[in-house]
C-alpha cells in the first residue's frame, strides 16, 4: 500500500503511460478519496515535508504544516477514526494517532478489516517518526508492517533526511528498503534531491533516482530537472524527466510546462505534458486547465483534461477533452461544510458524444468544540445510465484540524 506522499510524488517520479489522463475514475476514488478534493484524516500532514522548495509550488496542501509541527515544543496529540464501505469489498476501518512532544513527532495508522467473527482486525500498520535534529535538519523514518496471522512483519522502511542550506538551498536524501528472504533490509531505491536558488525568483531542483542494476548495486535510473520562475503573481515551471538510453547517455522521456496564476481569490493553472514520438521529436500528449474562484467558506473549481488518447478512438494528432471535474465548496457559520464534486468522462462505447457525468461525490463535515465528523458519499453511473451509491466513508476525530475537506489542486503562486 502506497502512502499518500508516495502517490503524490508525480506517480513515482515521472513514470507515466499513454492514456493515463482518462484512467477510470473509480480507481482514483478508491485510492485517494475522490480526485482533486479529499475527505481525509490529516495524519501525514503533521509530519516532515518531503517536497523540495520548488516542488512546493505544486504540491498538496496536506504537507504544508510539516516544519511548524516538528519544530514546535508544545505537546500535542489527537486520534481519528475513518470507516469505508463500498458494497463490493470487505469494509475497512482506519485508526490514526498523532503525538508531538519537543522535537519528535510520531504518527501511527492502523488499517483494520472486518473479520469472520464480525469484529475488526488489524492487517496493516504504518508508523512515521520525524525528529528535528537541529535548526536545519529533519530526519523522518516511515515503517510499514503487515499483520498476517496476527504477527507483525516489516514490509518496507523509508528513511529521509531533509537539510535546509544557506541561501535558501535544500537537500533531501531518501532511501527505501525492503526485507530480503532472510528478513534483512536491502535498499531498493534511493533518491537525492537538491534545490538551489539561482536568483531572487528562480529555483532549480535536480533529483536522481537510483534503482538496483544488473550487478545488484544501485545505479541512476531517472533524473528529473525542474526550474521554477516567479514573476509577480505568476509561477512558471519546466520539469524534464530524463531516462538512460542503455549506452551511458540520458535522453528526454517527458517535459512538463506549467503556469500558475493568482489574482486575488481567483486562480488558474495550466500544464502541458510532452513526450518524444518514434522519431524522438517532442509531441503534446496532454493538457490540463484548472480554474478556481471564490474564497473563505465558498469556493469553486473546474479542471479540464485534454489528451491525445481518447478511449474508443484512434489518434488523430489533436488533443480532445476527455475529463472535466467540477468542485463546489460551501460553508456555514455553525461549523458545517459541504463539498460536492462532479466528474464527467468520455464513454469508450460512445466517444463521439463527448463527456458525460460518471461520478458524483459529496462530502459533509461538521465541526464543534469536541472535534469533527465527516461523511463522504460516492455515486457512480453504471452502463445503463443509472446512478447509485458505490462507497460511503466516515471520519471522526477529537481534533478539528484532523478531519477536513479541501478543494484543489490549483496551487497559489508564491
Amino acid at each position: 500500500m502506497l502512502t499518500v506522499d508516495q502517490i503524490s510524488r508525480r506517480n513515482e517520479l515521472g513514470g507515466s503511460s499513454r492514456g493515463r489522463v482518462w484512467m477510470p475514475y473509480l480507481i482514483k476514488a478508491l485510492l485517494l478519496g475522490v480526485g482533486a478534493f479529499f475527505l481525509s484524516v490529516g495524519l501525514w500532514g503533521q509530519t516532515s515535508d518531503s517536497s523540495s522548495s520548488s516542488s512546493a509550488a505544486s504540491s498538496s496542501a496536506a504537507s504544508s504544516s510539516a516544519t511548524s509541527s516538528s519544530s514546535s515544543s508544545a505537546p500535542e496529540s489527537w486520534t481519528a477514526t475513518r470507516g469505508s464501505q463500498d458494497g463490493s469489498v470487505n469494509p475497512t476501518r482506519t485508526v490514526e494517532s498523532h503525538v508531538r512532544s519537543g522535537n519528535r513527532t510520531v504518527d501511527k495508522q492502523t488499517v483494520e478489516r472486518l473479520g469472520e467473527n464480525g469484529n475488526y482486525e488489524p492487517y496493516q500498520v504504518i508508523e512515521k517518526e520525524s525528529v528535528q535534529v537541529n535548526g536545519s535538519t529533519v530526519r523522518t523514518t516511515t515503517r510499514t508492517f503487515g499483520l498476517g496471522s496476527g504477527e507483525r512483519t516489516l514490509v518496507q522502511e523509508t528513511e529521509e533526511e531533509k537539510q535546509s542550506l544557506p541561501g535558501g538551498d535544500m537537500k533531501v536524501v531518501r532511501a527505501t528498503s525492503n526485507p530480503d528472504g532472510n528478513g534483512n533490509l536491502q535498499v531498493v531505491q534511493r533518491e537525492i534531491e537538491e534545490t538551489k536558488k539561482i536568483g531572487a525568483d528562480v529555483t532549480e531542483t535536480k533529483t536522481t533516482v537510483m534503482l538496483p542494476g544488473i550487478d545488484g548495486g544501485l545505479a541512476p535510473a531517472t533524473r528529473i530537472e525542474e526550474r521554477a520562475k516567479r514573476s509577480g503573481d505568476t509561477v512558471e515551471t519546466k520539469t524534464t524527466t530524463l531516462l538512460p538510453d542503455g549506452e551511458g547517455n540520458w535522453q528526454v522521456g517527458e517535459v512538463r510546462h506549467s503556469t500558475v496564476k493568482q489574482d486575488g481569490e481567483n486562480g488558474s493553472r495550466e500544464e502541458v505534458v510532452s513526450r518524444p514520438d518514434a522519431d524522438g521529436k517532442l509531441e503534446e500528449e496532454s493538457r490540463t486547465v484548472s480554474k478556481e474562484s471564490g474564497g473563505g467558506a465558498e469556493k469553486r473549481e473546474t479542471v479540464e483534461s485534454y489528451s491525445a488518447d481518447v478511449p474508443g478512438t484512434p489518434r488523430d494528432g489533436s488533443l480532445h477533452l476527455v475529463q472535466r471535474e467540477t468542485t463546489a465548496q460551501q460553508g456555514s457559520g455553525d461549523g458545517r461544510q459541504t463539498t460536492k464534486q462532479q466528474v464527467e468522462q468520455v464513454d469508450p462505447g460512445d466517444p463521439g458524444a463527448g463527456v458525460r457525468v460518471s461520478v458524483v461525490a459529496t462530502d459533509a463535515v461538521r465541526t464543534g468544540s469536541s472535534g469533527a465528523q465527516a461523511t463522504q458519499t460516492v455515486e457512480m453511473r453504471d452502463a445503463n445510465g443509472s446512478t447509485g451509491v458505490i462507497r460511503v466513508d466516515t471520519a471522526k476525530s477529537d481534533n478539528v484540524k484532523a478531519v477536513r475537506v479541501e478543494i484543489g489542486p490549483v496551487e497559489k503562486a508564491k
